[in-house]
């Protein structure tokens, strides 16, 4: 299935001569690993989306309190409908109303490579496991993916020996984006 087909619902639920968001026609040139971006969204619900390039289109989930640097922490992380690989340097305030709309900044962004045996990284999210390590500037080291209860429900889990290591959820009010330094606040102020 090709990146129309797969960002169907994405598409269909956006104006994006409404929202800013980027239309998702060209991909971002540059590193042929795949790559990851966790973005701060304030939609009324402030979430993290934690977001997987798998092919030509990022893979992903709303995790409510984000992800961890701390070994052992785990976090619920809902899949949401994919999106296009543009969207990983998508920051701003999405017009009210629209789908996902509210202020979103890039909290953290990177490489990744997928870990484990040799099925592959699209099969082994169809199983509801994968193992990665994440190169990021505020992320970075191994975590996994893992389905349970059904399709809608995944935890989000940073491996590691012992506890302690790492840092917490920052504050997503005083989190500043890895892009420009700013945040949420001063990205809506902005606008």
């Amino acid at each position: 299935m090709g990146e129309r087909e797969r960002l169907g619902d994405h598409r269909g639920q956006r104006d994006v001569d409404r929202t800013g968001e980027p239309s998702g026609e060209r991909a971002p040139a540059g590193d042929a690993r795949p790559r990851f971006v966790v973005q701060i969204h304030d939609a009324g619900t402030l979430h993290f989306d934690f977001r997987l390039q798998v092919g030509d289109v990022l893979k992903s989930w709303s995790v409510p309190r984000g992800p961890s640097a701390r070994p052992k922490d785990k976090r619920l992380a809902v899949p949401t409908g994919d999106h296009p690989l543009v969207h990983e340097d998508f920051e701003g305030v999405i017009a009210p109303g629209e789908y996902g709309g509210g202020t979103v900044i890039v909290w953290d962004r990177g490489t990744y490579e997928p870990l484990g045996p040799g099925a592959g990284f699209e099969e082994g999210l169809r199983r509801g496991h994968v193992s990665f390590r994440l190169h990021g500037a505020k992320l970075r080291g191994t975590y996994a993916l893992t389905r349970f209860r059904g399709e809608d429900h995944w935890l989000l889990v940073k491996a590691g020996g012992g506890t302690g290591h790492g840092h917490g959820t920052p504050n997503p009010r005083r989190a500043r984006s890895v892009r420009t330094g700013r945040t949420l606040g001063q990205v809506a102020a902005g606008a």
